[in-house]
C-alpha cells in the first residue's frame, strides 16, 4: 500500500509543528481529510481514524466552550484513536491538553495560517489524492493536444518523440516522454505525468535531448494531464486499413480504467500530427454529443 510521512506534509504546505516533532514519519495511507464534528460530543461509530484530522475555527470555537474537565474527556477520546496527525487551521492556539495529549501520545500536532478551513482541506485532499494514487509506468510519450490528453505508443523507434515534435510545432504541450508515469485518481480518471527524471525533456534521434521549454517556451511543456485517448503508432501495412464510416470502438485497460485506442499506420507522407489533432478534437465534439456519422445518415434520411 502506498503511503506518505507527516513531515510530507508537513513540507508540501509548510506547516508548523506544535508537538510530536520525533514523529514525523508517521505513515499516511488514506487520502482524505477528516473534520471531527460527532466524535466531539460521543459518537465514534464510523469515526475513521485512519485519516488525517483536522481542526478548524467550528471545532476549537466548540471545544472552547466546554469546561476543562469536558475537554479533557472529548480530546482524549479522539487521541485515543492515534489518527496519524492533527492540523489545526488559520494560524489558531492549540488547547493546552490537546498539546500535552498529543505529546503523551507521539501523534504530530501541526498548525497552518490558512484559512478558510474548507480551502485548506479541498487542496490537502487533492494532494493526497494524487500522491496514493495506485500508479504505473509505461514506455511511450504523453502530449496534451487542445487540452485532450493523448498517449502515445508504439516500438522503440517507431516514431513517437518526433511525432510529439511535429505536435508541440503546432502549439500543443509535452507532458512525458519515454517513460509516462500514469495515476488512477479514480474509477474513469486516469492522470500522465513525468517521473521527474525526464521532466521538459525530449529525445529526438540523429538530434538527442532537448529541452522543450528551452527551445520554445513555458507553453510547450504541461505537468500532468488526464489521459482520454491511448494512440499507438504501428507501421503500415498493406491491406490492414478499412476505409469504415462508424469504427467499432476500441479500449486500452489501465489499472481498471478504460481509454478510447486508436491505431495510426504510419507512412511517407502521411499527417500523423494532424491525425492525432483530428482524433482529439473528434473525442471533444463526441463527447459534447456530436457524432459525424448521425449527422450523414441524417442528410441521407432527407435525400431520399
Amino acid at each position: 500500500m502506498k503511503s506518505i510521512s507527516v513531515k510530507d506534509l508537513m513540507d508540501r504546505f509548510s506547516l508548523e509543528v506544535l508537538a510530536g516533532e520525533d514523529q514525523l514519519d508517521r505513515k499516511i495511507t488514506k487520502s482524505k481529510a477528516h473534520r471531527p464534528g460527532l466524535e466531539f460530543v460521543g459518537f465514534f461509530e464510523f469515526f475513521p481514524m485512519e485519516l488525517v484530522q483536522v481542526l478548524g475555527r467550528k471545532e476549537l470555537n466548540f471545544l472552547h466552550t466546554l469546561s476543562d474537565e469536558e475537554q479533557k474527556l472529548r480530546i482524549g477520546n479522539i487521541v485515543n484513536y492515534h489518527p496519524p496527525c492533527f492540523i489545526i487551521t488559520a494560524n489558531q492556539d492549540s488547547i493546552d491538553y490537546l498539546t500535552g495529549c498529543c505529546i503523551q501520545e507521539g501523534i504530530p500536532l501541526l498548525r497552518t495560517d490558512e484559512d478558510p478551513t474548507s480551502e485548506f482541506v479541498s487542496k490537502l485532499d487533492a494532494y493526497m489524492l494524487k500522491a496514493l494514487a495506485p500508479e504505473m509506468a509505461i514506455h511511450g510519450v504523453c502530449v496534451n493536444v487542445s487540452g485532450i490528453g493523448v498517449l502515445l505508443r508504439g516500438k522503440s523507434g517507431i516514431g513517437k518523440s518526433e511525432t510529439a515534435h511535429t505536435l508541440i510545432r503546432r502549439g500543443h504541450r509535452l507532458v512525458a516522454d519515454d517513460v509516462v508515469t500514469l495515476k488512477k485518481l479514480g474509477p474513469q480518471t486516469l492522470l500522465g505525468t513525468h517521473d521527474e527524471k525526464t521532466k521538459e525533456l525530449l529525445a529526438l534521434r540523429s538530434i538527442g535531448l532537448v529541452n522543450v521549454v528551452r527551445l520554445y517556451g513555458r507553453e510547450a511543456f504541461q505537468d500532468q494531464t488526464r489521459i482520454v485517448l491511448d494512440i499507438e503508432l504501428t507501421k503500415w501495412e498493406e491491406n490492414s486499413l478499412y476505409n469504415d464510416l462508424e469504427l467499432e470502438p476500441k479500449f486500452s485497460d489501465y489499472m481498471g480504467v478504460q481509454i478510447p485506442y486508436i491505431e495510426i499506420q504510419l507512412q511517407p507522407g502521411r499527417d500523423v500530427a494532424g491525425l492525432i489533432e483530428a482524433a482529439a478534437n473528434n473525442w471533444y465534439l463526441q463527447r459534447e454529443g456530436y457524432s459525424a456519422m448521425e449527422e450523414f445518415s441524417k442528410r441521407l434520411g432527407e435525400g431520399k
